[in-house]
């Protein structure tokens, strides 16, 4: 019967979170002395006796390794962290580890519920795919008693490991392209600040406006979704400057295939009137029917460096922790040509 109880259990009958649970019963701060008593006496009652792994072998064989993603990034039909997740848990397999993917809804992530994985004892490390709210995974990272690799993004709150592309140098050379292919008005599209990876990008396209001698115009950079959801809501719509640049730098493919149509539907062709480049050579059906120039992401190596760390954490070997970046390269397709004064 002790089995049956779980921490989510015990949480109810308390009426508090399965977090303060899992701090009093694990004997970390953040609990009163009395309800860490309360708790304790409410887990006897009802039976519930901790878990105590005898954990798999030294070789890294046989672990549960637990994935995370916020639904807010599967909201496409096939979603470029989808495509994410399927490398990790192959990459598992060929490590002979399972993985057990949670996707975490909007109210959880909202009112910081942690994850089932994590309260209820099931991984032995934990991967998070994307970028969570600061708030929800400063609650993750404050609670978390496993390893934990974080891949596509990294904490800037606080030290972990993390294995990330190449964004900075990726949107460098993707703007470098642009520039030698003739064009000098070139603006960028992401949403600033909404994640790392956006805006490590934008200032890599910075770096190479400044040693061609170009300033970035505010009204050339613009916004590609909610700073708030994430999501192009009912209503948003790309505000392009009165003033059109020759060309356009996209944070990601389905920025730049949505912007493509807009364009058109504006009345410009794409790319005999503006030019653009997108990043990730991820795009899913549907979008667009125009070969994006991109920058493509190693998906799988990053995978393979993910599962890498995170066994040898959960093994207790010794390795530096830090950030893993790791270089993709240039798909030239069909978006791109000279601007006609260079024709």
């Amino acid at each position: 019967m002790s089995k049956s109880v779980r921490l989510a259990d015990i949480a109810a009958k308390l009426n508090v979170s399965t977090v303060t649970v899992s701090k009093a019963l694990s004997g970390q701060k953040g609990v009163s002395d009395e309800m860490r008593e309360k708790i304790r006496e409410m887990a006897r009652e009802m039976g519930y006796r901790q878990s105590v792994k005898a954990g798999p072998p030294r070789d890294g064989k046989g672990y549960n390794i637990g994935v995370v993603i916020s639904e807010r990034y599967l909201d496409q039909q096939e979603s470029f962290y989808w495509k994410m997740y399927q490398e990790v848990a192959t990459r598992a397999v060929s490590k002979e580890c399972f993985t057990m993917l949670e996707i975490i809804n909007q109210q959880n992530e909202q009112e910081q519920i942690m994850p089932k994985l994590l309260t209820e004892d099931k991984a032995d490390g934990l991967i998070i795919i994307g970028l969570l709210k600061e708030d929800y995974l400063a609650v993750i990272q404050e609670n978390i008693r496993i390893p934990l690799v974080c891949l596509d993004f990294y904490d800037r709150r606080h030290e972990c490991d993390a294995v990330i592309t190449d964004n900075y140098y990726g949107m460098y050379k993707l703007t470098n392209h642009l520039f030698e292919m003739g064009h000098t008005k070139i603006g960028y599209v992401g949403t600033l600040l909404y994640t790392g990876s956006i805006t490590d990008r934008y200032f890599g396209y910075c770096k190479a406006l400044l040693e061609h001698g170009q300033r970035v115009r505010e009204d050339w950079v613009i916004e590609d979704r909610n700073m708030e959801t994430g999501y192009r809501d009912a209503g948003f719509a790309f505000k392009l400057p009165g003033e059109m640049p020759t060309a356009f730098a996209c944070n990601c493919d389905i920025t730049a295939g949505v912007l493509t149509e807009t364009l058109r539907g504006a009345g410009y062709r794409v790319p005999e009137d503006i030019s653009i480049v997108g990043y990730d050579n991820y795009l899913y059906p549907g979008v667009c029917s125009l070969g994006i120039t991109t920058y493509e992401v190693d998906i799988k190596e990053m995978a393979r460096k993910a599962i890498r760390k995170l066994v040898k954490r959960m093994t207790g070997e010794e390795s530096k922790q830090g950030i893993s970046i790791v270089e993709g390269r240039i798909v030239l397709k069909d978006s791109v040509r000279e601007p006609e004064h260079c024709l």
